[in-house]
């Protein structure tokens, strides 16, 4: 009875038999295609003799005569039973006549059509019970049912050797595998199954993958679901879903049950300002229940993948709910040449190409960001209709995700493009000449993205903190676009309003976050930037007085002041290099760390590997330009 299948059957089998009572009573309207005659005017006919032969057939209202004429027409009429010469006056008229009795309906068909409604009636009314009751999968009345979704081996053909750059996290992992494929192991030392796994980390890390790769390699149940699947504009549908769920994880034992987004009901309770029993914080506290409650569910692990940890409730947190927090942070540079050589085993690769390399080039990027550069290379290299994909692709690929798309087609007016590359050539020679920047990787003049020029540094090695030197430095080079333009071309743009932003922005976090200055020395000065639905207070307070805050706005100016200056000396002592920086700018648009290391040695830059000259778009150069747009350099790729 509980299959689905029998409702819907029931239900048609109902429908089909009341449209045919129905017809049938339209049917059995007596004789089809018969012209209606009154009683008088067929008994003249009779006496015409113009009737060959009737058939009488009693009725409840009546007797009914079937007729039919000399020249072949069907007649029909009613008679009355009073009339008892009918039968002598066909007679003597000739006629031939058939008596046929009363008809009685079948059994059957007097049923259905006394009790058909009601039947159906009843039959609706089960069947909605039913549903209610959460009878039928997807049904009207079936929000209360878990939307988890089971995976098996023919669904999920990942594993661990799809999974790259996280080592330490599979690791972990691991040990719940084989704790699902041979318990006996861990259970006669005392051990207990782990309840709970919280993936944590940036987003594009890889813990949904992970999470693929364990139900590939433990070869149990495993049900997915997403965090916002819970919630639901009815008041108790999630708390009803997660029962749902958790019962049916019971029925499949061992097994497992992958959350996704968690952030989504695990959210601290109490947090702003609404009340405190809202449609997900009991979601929530059903699923702290069934985690850890009087009844405990053996052999369910539950999975859960966040990117933030912070927002979450501490009692989903706790040893017994959430046993281990595996943490998949970006990777470092052989994680990401680790993820690189999986994703180009998709992609028919030249022999040129060299992982590690392109690895040594992309710092700070996750295992998303690593995919996303393989596919752009991939159509680079159909778009110029290689049969490979070639390095030079990969390098096109990595300009266009770091520093933003070409706008090869927009046109400048020579003054505003000349102006540009001596902005630029100031960033890139206070990035060589001072110790702690990173090395300029490349200077372009071509507007990418929302800037009219880039200059692209790139870390020598993975960076994970940073000191006052480099800080420093940072906002030398910031400031060097700025002061390029002042020296040589005698004018101030709106190009360096970002550059001031972030050098403004340093300056202030070395005062006030990072303890950097000995006037104000190690104290954080900054304020409470919490936000109010994580529970943080709704105010922001500042613990600083007026006559600290004059102090730390002198603090940052002096560090601005001095770094300014220092900028400013650097570009008038190397003014020929900036020249011919400038030069080299205006003539190939793009250049690399070569023709960078020939101008601050002195010599002569020699063309660019792949460089061809471009035609410039045809019109006047004074009518064409955009309005100035930020000019700045790309920050650091760390």
């Amino acid at each position: 009875m509980n299959n689905p299948w029998f409702s819907k059957i029931a239900v048609w089998m109902v429908i089909a038999m009341v449209l045919f009572t129905v017809f049938k009573q339209f049917d059995s309207r007596g004789g089809a295609g018969a012209g209606y005659m009154g009683y008088s005017d067929f008994l003249e006919e009779v006496r015409a003799s113009r009737i060959k032969s009737a058939t009488i057939q009693e009725g409840q209202g009546g007797t009914e005569i079937v007729a039919t004429t000399t020249d072949d027409r069907r007649i029909k009429t009613t008679a009355t039973y009073l009339d008892r010469g009918l039968v002598g006056d066909l007679i003597a008229n000739g006629v031939k006549f058939d008596v046929k009795p009363r008809e009685e309906g079948s059994l059957l068909m007097t049923l259905l059509v006394s009790w058909g409604p009601m039947l159906l009636l009843i039959g609706v009314w089960v069947y909605f019970m039913r549903q209610m009751q959460g009878g039928g999968k997807g049904g009207a009345f079936s929000f209360g049912k878990s939307k988890a979704r089971m995976l098996d081996e023919n669904n999920n053909q990942v594993t661990f050797a799809d999974v790259a750059g996280c080592d330490e996290a599979k690791e972990e992992v691991k040990e719940v595998v084989d704790f699902l494929k041979d318990p006996q192991k861990f259970q006669k030392l005392g051990g207990r199954i782990p309840r709970g796994l919280l993936l944590v980390g940036p987003p594009g890390t890889g813990k949904t993958l992970l999470a693929k790769g364990i139900a590939g390699e433990a070869k149990v149940p495993f049900f997915s679901i997403s965090g916002s699947d819970f919630v639901e504009m009815f008041v108790g549908v999630g708390a009803a879903r997660v029962r749902d769920m958790f019962e049916n994880a019971k029925k499949n034992a061992p097994c497992i049950i992958f959350i996704d987004e968690i952030d989504a009901v695990g959210r601290q309770r109490g947090a702003g300002v609404g009340g405190g029993n809202d449609e997900r914080e009991q979601t929530l506290n059903q699923m702290l229940v069934e985690m850890d409650g009087f009844e405990t569910n053996l052999g369910v692990i539950v999975v859960a993948a966040t990117n933030r940890p912070d927002i979450l409730d501490a009692a989903l947190l706790r040893p017994g709910r959430f046993d281990r927090q595996v943490y998949v942070t970006l990777p470092d540079i052989r994680g990401r040449e680790q993820i690189l050589n999986v994703h180009m085993r998709k992609v028919p690769v030249g022999q040129d190409v060299r992982a590690d390399v392109i690895a040594r080039g992309t710092p700070g990027m996750s295992g998303a960001d690593l995919a996303n550069l393989c596919n752009e290379a991939a159509l680079m290299a159909a778009r110029r209709n290689a049969r490979v994909v070639e390095m030079q692709d990969f390098e096109k690929a990595k300009d266009k995700i770091l520093m933003g798309p070409e706008r090869k087609s927009m046109v400048m007016p020579e003054e505003e493009r000349k102006n540009t590359a001596y902005h630029e050539a100031g960033h890139a020679l206070i990035g060589k000449l001072l110790p702690k920047c990173d090395p300029v990787h490349k200077v372009t003049i071509i507007p990418r993205g929302r800037a009219l020029g880039v200059t692209m540094s790139l870390p020598e090695k993975d960076r994970y903190s940073y000191d006052s030197e480099y800080m420093l430095n940072q906002i030398s080079m910031l400031f060097g676009g700025r002061i390029a333009e002042e020296v040589f071309m005698k004018q101030m743009t709106t190009g360096a309003s970002n550059d001031f932003e972030r050098a403004t922005q340093i300056a202030r976090d070395m005062v006030m976050r990072y303890g950097m200055t000995t006037a104000l020395g190690p104290m954080v000065y900054a304020e409470n930037e919490g936000e109010v639905f994580l529970g943080r207070s709704v105010t922001k307070t500042t613990n600083m007085s007026e006559s600290t805050m004059q102090k730390v706005d002198s603090e940052v100016r002096r560090i601005i002041d001095e770094q300014y200056n220092l900028a400013r000396r650097l570009i008038e002592e190397n003014s020929d290099k900036m020249h011919a920086m400038a030069k080299a700018l205006l003539e190939w648009e793009t250049i690399d760390v070569t023709q960078l290391d020939d101008i601050m040695a002195g010599r002569e830059p020699q063309a660019p590997k792949d460089w061809t000259p471009r035609i410039p778009p045809s019109g006047n150069d004074d009518a064409g330009g955009t309005p100035a747009v930020k000019t700045d350099p790309e920050p650091n790729a760390a």
